[in-house]
């Protein structure tokens, strides 16, 4: 793609803006081949638009949301019109007050707001050069803000140099690779450049020669004369743009005066532009005032109120020359110079830079910066700022400290390779004190599932166990929280964990249970009684801790939200289960704490499915795609197999997708795919091939999971000729039923029981179990009951009563989204001549994804900016997808919508 290519491509967003389109891009490319230029050329052309900039600086890399600050930092809006908390995220985030420590992503989403109040006056242009320079927590926000344009009038665009971090962090934006020029373009760039008569083979041996890079040969037009630039000596040597480039630069610098060359690498190490901040660092080295002016006129530096150079190359190539010691002083003289206009966290960052050996002075300053980062959010900074600090710690405990707390921030932020670098960094474990030691464990422990190796999450519960260990009589807190993680790792490793390991899990938790505070004993009591007692004896202990969780408040129960989905999932309880999701999700989406919802969202797609409501999952795995293209993550990557059993994917596909799961050590995931594919066995009628799936699950038996699984293994035994393994597991779950006491399980049991029942007892049961399974919110096993129960009826020939059940079975297994069972009841109904109409909800409703989400919270009445809210967009979007909404299904309000939206799952 050429310039003029480049700049048609980028004029294509300007002009989606003027129409209230929103895009973004990165341009990416090595230095001096164009990226500012282009955006230069982009604000020339946006005639109309607010222009909003933000360039990315070394020295504030650690100063968390400084980008944003300088993006969106002096808008004049009328904050009343973003939501509380994203207005109050926004505020502390920029340090503007105190308070809640906000997450990356709700910044993100209070910036996307700004943006849209902002564009309701004019279209915006963002631009962000120097991307690879931006603060971390900066670059996630306005990720976040560049992948959920939709229906916004604004354009942002980022500049950026090959940056592996970044390219992770703008995951899922465009990117437009800008290359050096092709050949004949730069010789005739290099010839129209310079002044005077250049014969076209001395361009075209030079261009062989520096390549096409456009600003290289600017440049070297503009400066050199003909000897000179048929002398090829000024690159003695093959270099990349970016070097030959620095090269000429450090040629130009070497003429200048001794005293404009300390000027310049004072500008140069202070990089922010910030040109009070030079003067007096300048003054401190004894350097003379005009010293800037001569850099000025020299044509490296543009002194307008600031301090920006020609390039950032010509900053590299100043530095680098620059001897070690050199540059040390320069940085102490910005650090007293930035500590006496107060600001500290500047300060420490030149202190820190000023320095080669260890200064415990100066590590406290980067701690206590560390902190104030941390408490605007700046996790990733915080554990940078914590890392340099124990490389500068005098005291091997302290050094080690602050590893492992740079490394439990890392973790926190999402960091998992930078948190696994940092505890590697520590020289000794083995001479770590006990709590230290708990501490690296856990952090690496933790990190086994991130990391994705299999070994590590099957080692992961006994480990954390271990961190426990360490922790007992020195931290309970720690102690308490590494048992509960143990056990949230054992429950998503599944059976690849020993039945020694969580034995072993539960009788640590029952003894540690003793010293908790209340709320942890009782989830400490009630996992251990899971882990370790008959259903009869855990029901009351896992009862008691599932009310306590209910009652917690909004800070502490995302903290306990898995636990929570087990111990409702124990109990068979779905409506409390439904409500501790409903709960969670909305703390979760408040709070903008996104990895906790995608974990949430995806418990909700499988406990949807448990439930029965195939329509409802389908959404929910919709809505993880959706937040993890928000976050940057390949949705293509979000497949639920389980999902895919319900609604008809190939079974080789789905056992492919089963065993892959298990060999990364996902041991429930693998489970319940293949439950659901034994579920679709069974609406199909394939009974040995349902029973031969299940019967490994029922001789080893899961805490909470088997339970849910043992009525289809019943079904599947009883329908197969294998009378004495279905009679066997009856008896054994209406035992359960009744020791469980759900409302659920019974009528799910009378339904088991009616199966095997004699002809003169079925009829009773089927409709107890019918008339149990009705008070429930639990559709499928309802319908289900109604299908063996007309199915039932058939064979006894009374065909007006069976007609009864399999219409109402296969309405409603159909309005749920189970379409398997649905057509077993239609080709039931067929055998006495009536069709009834089977169709995918899929393919019933032509909305995509995300504008059947908005459709089906429109249809329970939540407001746009609650669904903007919900959905992680602006309210703008919202409106957008609305309106297509209506007028694909030629409605036109929101009160028609509910009779076209499949019901939700709230």
């Amino acid at each position: 793609m050429g310039r003029a290519d480049e700049l048609d491509h980028l004029d294509g967003f300007i002009a989606a803006a003027r129409n209230g389109l929103g895009h973004a891009v990165v341009l990416r490319g090595e230095p001096g081949i164009g990226k500012s230029v282009l955006i230069e050329s982009m604000i020339g052309s946006a005639h109309g638009f607010r222009i909003l900039r933000s360039d990315g600086y070394e020295a504030e890399a650690t100063l968390p949301y400084s980008g944003v600050q300088r993006l969106v930092g002096s808008l004049e809006v009328d904050s009343a019109q973003l939501p509380d908390l994203e207005r109050e995220a926004l505020r502390v985030a920029l340090g503007v007050s105190a308070g809640a420590v906000p997450d990356r992503f709700l910044v993100g989403r209070a910036v996307l707001s700004l943006l849209a109040i902002v564009g309701r006056g004019g279209p915006v242009l963002c631009a962000v050069d120097d991307a690879q320079w931006l603060d971390r927590e900066s670059l996630d926000a306005l990720g976040f803000v560049a992948r959920r344009l939709r229906a916004d009038a604004a354009v942002v665009v980022f500049a950026a140099r090959p940056d592996d971090d970044v390219d992770v962090r703008l995951a899922g934006v465009p990117t437009l690779q800008i290359d050096e020029l092709a050949r004949t373009d730069a010789i005739a760039l290099l010839t129209h450049s310079f002044d005077g008569v250049l014969e076209p083979r001395v361009a075209a041996d030079i261009v062989d020669e520096v390549g096409g890079n456009p600003l290289v040969l600017t440049d070297l037009a503009r400066d050199l004369t003909i000897r000179e630039l048929t002398d090829s000596s000024f690159v003695p040597r093959p270099l990349r743009a970016s070097q030959r480039l620095e090269e000429f630069y450090r040629r130009k610098l070497d003429l200048l005066p001794d005293s404009c060359q300390d000027w310049i690498l004072v500008a140069a190490a202070e990089s922010t532009g910030d040109l009070k901040l030079v003067d007096r660092a300048a003054a401190l080295l004894d350097i003379d005032e005009s010293a800037g002016e001569t850099a000025d006129d020299a044509g490296l530096v543009v002194i307008d109120g600031a301090v920006r150079f020609r390039h950032p190359l010509v900053r590299a190539a100043v530095y680098r020359a620059a001897t070690a010691a050199a540059r040390r002083r320069v940085h102490g003289a910005l650090a007293q110079a930035a500590e006496a206009s107060g600001s500290a966290d500047v300060g420490a960052w030149h202190a820190a830079a000023a320095t080669a050996r260890p200064h415990e002075g100066i590590a406290q300053r980067l701690v206590d910066a560390a902190e104030r980062a941390g408490r605007r959010g700046g996790l990733i900074a915080r554990a940078s700022l914590l890392a340099r600090a124990a490389e500068l710690s005098e005291d091997p405990v302290l050094r080690d400290d602050r590893l492992l707390a740079a490394a439990e921030s890392a973790s926190e932020a999402g960091a998992g390779r930078f948190a696994v670098d940092l505890t590697d960094r520590i020289p000794d474990p083995q001479a770590l004190e006990p709590v230290a030691a708990g501490r690296r464990l856990f952090v690496r422990a933790s990190l086994a599932a991130f990391l994705g190796d299999p070994e590590a999450i099957r080692l992961a519960p006994d480990q954390l166990t271990a961190a426990a260990d360490l922790f007992h009589g020195r931290d309970t807190r720690r102690e308490h929280l590494a048992l509960l993680r143990a056990f949230d790792v054992a429950h998503s490793a599944e059976r690849a964990v020993t039945a020694d390991t969580m034995r072993g899990l539960g009788l640590r938790m029952r003894a540690a249970a003793t010293e908790a505070e209340p709320i942890t004993r009782a989830v400490l009591i009630g996992v251990a009684a899971l882990l370790l007692d008959t259903y009869a004896e855990a029901v009351a202990p896992m009862r008691k801790a599932a009310h306590v969780l209910s009652e917690l408040d909004d800070r502490r129960a995302l903290e306990f939200s898995i636990v929570g989905v087990i111990f409702t999932s124990a109990l068979w309880d779905e409506r409390a289960r439904n409500n501790w999701l409903d709960r969670g999700e909305r703390i979760a989406t408040q709070s903008g704490t996104l990895r906790e919802l995608d974990s949430l969202l995806w418990m909700r797609s499988l406990t949807e499915l448990d439930r029965g409501d195939v329509t409802a999952a389908g959404r929910a795995v919709a809505r993880v795609r959706e937040l993890r293209q928000a976050m940057g993550y390949p949705a293509e990557h979000v497949v639920n197999g389980s999902y895919l059993a319900w609604t008809g994917a190939p079974t080789a596909v789905v056992t492919q997708i089963a065993e892959s799961t298990l060999a990364a050590g996902f041991g429930g995931v693998h489970t319940a795919t293949i439950n659901a594919l034994a579920i679709r066995n069974l609406a199909e009628g394939h009974y040995h091939d349902a029973y031969t799936l299940l019967t490994p699950f029922e001789a080893d038996r899961f805490l909470q999971v088997s339970p849910h699984q043992l009525p289809e293994y019943i079904e599947a035994a009883a329908r197969a000729g294998h009378t004495a393994d279905a009679e066997r597991v009856t008896v054994e779950f209406a035992r359960f039923a009744d020791d469980i006491g759900s409302p659920w399980a019974q009528g799910v049991a009378l339904r088991c029981s009616a199966l095997i029942a004699p002809t003169e007892d079925a009829e009773e049961l089927y409709l107890a179990a019918v008339a149990a399974l009705t008070e429930t919110d639990t559709p499928i096993d309802l319908y289900r009951a109604h299908l063996l129960y007309g199915e039932w009826l058939r064979r006894q020939r009374r065909r007006t009563d069976a007609k009864v059940q399999l219409r109402t079975a296969a309405e409603g297994l159909t309005r749920f989204g189970a379409v398997a069972f649905a057509e077993r009841a239609a080709h039931e109904l067929d055998a006495f001549g009536e069709r009834a109409q089977v169709d995918s909800p899929a393919r019933s409703v032509e909305l995509t994804a995300q504008e059947s989400e908005v459709a089906a919270l429109a249809a329970t009445g939540h407001t746009n900016a609650e669904i903007a809210a919900t959905m992680f967009l602006s309210a703008n979007t919202v409106d957008y997808h609305l309106r297509k909404v209506f007028r694909k299904l030629g409605i036109s309000s929101r009160r028609q919508l509910r009779e076209h939206v499949p019901p939700t799952a709230n």
